[in-house]
């Protein structure tokens, strides 16, 4: 197995990131392998969006949707020196693949239509040092998902603080909503396993609206750890009050995925789902467009700010066709193709949640009220992890504490303090500690 130094010196060159003469100047012709992190539900949006560039340029497009083990694959791929030439997956790739050497350097002022491209989408592609290493393709931000038909039989209100929030969690847990006479019905559900840190995935737009964070940005490209401050902990407390004292959260949260959480809500085991939009046309579907509602994240005692992300486009190194990476990467940024990831047939997931090209209004493609929701709780409240070289290792070590923490077993303070201490010193490891 290559070294990551290897690899990174391998990879980058043989993409042609010299800038000497003898540098490879690549096959226009090759077909370009490209993969998505998907499940069958997306794959069908990106087989169409992929013929039609087919179809424009006369590339080829060898497309994988991959779910399961997808960064285990990249690194078995990265290994064998054979990445794919292209590669769909979300913005905290960005600092792995950076660091690794798996992505060159993207020149963003040589992508035609880049200019269409939003500031603030271009920041999900933005690493640490400035520099930009990805395209963007989709952005988001995480929305509150509720059983309108069981809020509404028991007479509650639409939540719009943390108090109210709860409260009504705790109606569903306890009240059976759906009338069946059993107490089989949860408040809120959570995919927060471990695996790639999704459990802070989910936690993190309370931990900010609790005031409290993981990391802070001290400026000059250094953090300071936070998440053992006052507001840090107080804001977990809360989480562990709901998972140990109310107990209105699903049982299997802590070993959930995404892909086995959507399941719970649709079969009416859980009222309350704080998650992404990409679920509008799945719920519709299975559940029913009139039997749930999607609000802003109800705020927190320091605010509603909420996780807003997105998906990159990766031009892998080591491609032999760069020209057509750039020609597919200029293709995904036009308006047509954004319009063609958001429209969905029935039983489909958009592969363009928000679009990047600011010409394309969400509102006048969808037409559906919920969608421009979305697009102002990312406006006005939706953030990013913090910008560090490498994000994952807080991401993981986090959740890791947290799923500590939530199984009610572990002293919240005392747990966070032992984190505090494991992230200083990935800041020191990184070369980013204040």
């Amino acid at each position: 197995m290559l070294s990551v130094a290897t690899l990174a010196v391998a990879t980058l060159t043989g993409c042609g990131t010299s800038t000497s003469s003898s540098a490879p100047q690549g096959d226009p012709n090759a077909p370009l392998e490209v993969w998505t992190r998907s499940t069958e539900a997306s794959a069908k949006v990106y087989t169409r969006i992929f013929a039609e560039f087919t179809k424009q340029t006369g590339i080829k497009i060898d497309y994988k949707p991959v779910f399961n083990d997808f960064d285990k694959q990249i690194q078995q791929r990265a290994s064998a020196k054979d990445l794919p030439d292209a590669v769909v997956t979300d913005t905290g790739s960005l600092g792995v693949f950076t660091q690794q050497g798996l992505v060159p350097e993207v020149d963003r002022n040589s992508l035609a239509g880049a200019g269409d491209v939003t500031d603030r989408a271009w920041g999900n592609a933005k690493t640490a040092d400035g520099k930009y290493h990805a395209i963007p393709w989709s952005t988001q931000a995480m929305v509150t998902l509720i059983r309108k038909d069981w809020r509404e039989k028991l007479g509650k209100p639409v939540p719009t603080t943390w108090e109210e929030l709860a409260d009504l969690a705790k109606a569903f847990t306890t009240q059976d909503p759906d009338g069946n006479g059993k107490a089989d019905t949860y408040g809120m559900l959570a995919p927060a396993t471990t695996d790639r840190g999704y459990t802070l995935w989910w936690a993190t737009s309370y931990l900010w609206q609790g005031g409290g964070d993981v990391l802070t940005d001290a400026g000059n490209g250094k953090f300071n750890v936070a998440i053992d401050s006052p507001d840090s902990v107080s804001s977990v407390e809360w989480l562990r009050g709901l998972f140990c004292d109310s107990k209105v959260m699903n049982p299997n949260a802590l070993t959930l995925s995404t892909n086995d959480a959507h399941p719970l809500f649709e079969t009416g085991k859980a009222g309350i789902y704080l998650t992404g939009p990409y679920l509008f046309s799945r719920f519709d579907k299975n559940l029913g467009k009139d039997k749930y509602e999607v609000i802003p994240s109800p705020k927190g005692p320091k605010g509603d700010t909420v996780l807003g992300e997105g998906d990159d486009l990766y031009l892998m190194a080591g491609s032999p066709n760069p020209a057509g990476q750039k020609k597919l990467a200029e293709f995904m940024l036009t308006a047509n193709v954004q319009k063609m990831g958001m429209t969905v047939q029935s039983g489909e997931t958009p592969v363009v949640r928000l679009p990047v090209n600011k010409t394309v209004n969400v509102k006048d493609v969808l037409k559906d009220d919920r969608w421009e929701t979305t697009a102002k709780v990312y406006e006005t409240s939706g953030r990013p992890f913090p910008g560090v070289p490498n994000f994952q290792p807080f991401r993981q070590k986090t959740s890791e504490s947290l799923s500590k923490i939530l199984t009610c077993g572990t002293d919240t303070k005392t747990e966070l303090t032992r984190l505090a201490g494991d992230l200083k010193k990935e800041l020191g490891t990184q070369g980013i500690a204040q």
